[in-house]
């Protein structure tokens, strides 16, 4: 799963060719350009009155702590279920789900890039205890290898939507869809190693407000109606079962020598 949230939104800022201006290994300060601004500010008005008087306007900055817990430093806390968070993953599920990027090279000598499918996964645990992990897998699609904590080894990679000057790509020999086949039986094979304690935790709970709820309208054939909403209800929200989600996904092709030191990592 993606264990460095910090260097996920390092990625994702500098893709979206927002600048950093100040990072420590907790704190990020980052100021956005007008597409990000308009997505995570909610100021439509500001850029309305600003599209009508004909002038650039100014975007805003973020200061971000990343920190496990709240340092309350006059930074917003960013976390795992944070509505920062969550608004940033709806942006890149509606707006960036599958993208293309290369390693940038010096452009003056000829570069090899080698095909990786990236997708990063949220799964979701859905019962009595709701929780969501996101995973970020990589696959090269020349060798089969595959890397978890994907964005993390490409963290300090250069990307860009074009290829430099003087690279080219090698075609894969697997292919994307056979990639994605890959990605998801090995996640799958994981999320079976887990404790699945809480599987029996909601099932027990679901059973016992399903005889709760039994016992209130038993025998009442006019109740019959809402005893079947309310189950229906009830299983919905207590019932076991886990959700896996693309947030996003790419081929991102690498140079040797950056792929050799993922693999080898």
């Amino acid at each position: 799963m993606i264990t460095n949230l910090h260097n996920f939104l390092h990625q994702y800022f500098t893709i979206h060719d927002c600048e950093v201006l100040t990072e420590n290994q907790t704190e990020m300060t980052i100021r956005l350009n007008r597409e990000l601004d308009q997505v995570l500010m909610n100021r439509p008005f500001y850029w309305h009155y600003m599209d009508k008087i004909g002038r650039q306007g100014e975007p805003m900055s973020l200061y971000l702590d990343t920190s496990t817990e709240n340092k309350d430093n006059n930074r917003e806390w960013i976390h795992f279920g944070s509505p920062r968070l969550q608004q940033i993953f709806h942006h890149i599920k509606t707006n960036a789900r599958f993208t293309i990027l290369y390693e940038e090279t010096d452009g003056d000598t000829k570069t090899a890039l080698h095909p990786w499918l990236v997708t990063n996964i949220m799964v979701h645990y859905c019962g009595k205890q709701k929780k969501e992990s996101v995973h970020s897998i990589g696959v090269q699609l020349i060798n089969g290898v595959m890397k978890t904590d994907m964005m993390n080894h490409m963290d300090g990679l250069s990307m860009d939507r074009r290829m430099s000057d003087y690279s080219f790509t090698i075609s894969p020999i697997i292919k994307p869809v056979s990639g994605f086949r890959r990605i998801f039986h090995y996640l799958e094979n994981e999320l079976l190693e887990e404790d699945m304690g809480w599987v029996k935790q909601s099932t027990d709970a679901l059973n016992e407000e399903i005889q709760l709820l039994d016992y209130f309208f038993h025998q009442q054939e006019e109740n019959k109606e809402i005893l079947e909403k309310e189950q229906e209800r009830l299983t919905e929200r207590l019932q076991p079962r886990i959700e896996i989600e693309i947030i996003n996904a790419g081929l991102f092709y690498l140079t040797e020598e950056a792929s050799q030191l993922i693999i080898k990592d």
